[in-house]
């Protein structure tokens, strides 16, 4: 009985080390099916400007309320490909918002 509990003590960790694996691969193709990730579920805009240089944007994006975040978020891509959340409320981020939309440059 000892020896058949010693022989089977090798191919434990192999067995773990399998079911390890496809664990992982589960997961990933999860993701990769388009199953929500924890990111999509909550604000994208932790901190907004109050302005940038309009000559500076490429595109602007605003999100309405919904399930994900109680709060619209401005989102403009800039020329150089970084992010920046604006601040809705703010005087010069309506007139960015109302220019680009006159321009056709959101999204």
């Amino acid at each position: 009985m000892a020896r058949a509990a010693l022989s089977a003590a090798p191919s434990n960790p192999r067995l773990l080390r399998v079911a390890l694996l496809l664990l992982l691969l589960v997961a990933a193709g999860r993701r990769a099916a388009g199953a929500s990730v924890a990111t999509e579920l909550r604000c994208q805009c932790l901190q907004t400007l109050q302005g940038i240089h309009p000559k500076n944007i490429q595109s602007v994006n605003v999100k309405s309320p919904g399930p994900h975040c109680a709060q619209t978020e401005v989102i403009a891509t800039l020329k150089n490909g970084q992010k920046a959340c604006l601040n809705p409320t703010s005087p010069m981020v309506k007139k960015i918002i109302e220019k680009m939309l006159k321009n056709g440059k959101s999204n």
